[in-house]
């Protein structure tokens, strides 16, 4: 697989067994294997996820924000070659704190660190920014598996 960056859409989807509408990076602009990783989310208003209330302006849900870190560290992930045939499952959060919304037209920079590595788990701390200022971190733990098989009917 071609890691050439920037890795856009078509070339997450091949890395990331997500799909519209639950694929959640539009593009990795830095990759460090085993180290750091930073995508893109473009927010914008055709997203029927945003939350909003009567005058308020819409804001993309901090776990939908939550989530978009989670998946840019499972293609850090994911695209390494001994782990391409393996999924990643999300094994729980801590410390995460949100510290501005998130609105249409903002583009939230995540950053994906690795805090440790094994060959089956891991931690990762992701910090997302729009315009340089964090609007949200906190720490992912993952665990990998096997890719499931297809059951076969008798």
């Amino acid at each position: 697989m071609d890691l050439s960056l920037p890795l856009d859409y078509s070339a997450i989807e091949r890395i990331l067994p997500h799909r519209y509408p639950f694929l959640l990076v539009d593009r990795i602009t830095e990759f460090e294997p085993d180290k750091r990783i930073v995508g893109i989310k473009n927010v914008t208003l055709n997203e029927r996820y945003l939350a909003h209330g009567t005058g308020e302006r819409p804001a993309l849900p901090p776990t939908i924000l939550t989530e978009a870190i989670a998946q840019v560290g499972a293609i850090m992930i994911l695209a390494k070659p001994e782990n391409r045939e393996k999924l990643i499952y999300f094994m729980g959060i801590e410390r995460v704190r949100y510290r501005h919304p998130v609105h249409p037209g903002d583009v939230v920079v995540i950053e994906a660190l690795v805090r440790r590595l094994r060959s089956r788990m891991g931690l990762l701390r992701g910090i997302a920014r729009v315009d340089e200022k964090v609007v949200c971190e906190g720490t992912m733990t993952f665990a990998l598996g096997p890719a499931a098989t297809p059951s076969h009917s008798p």
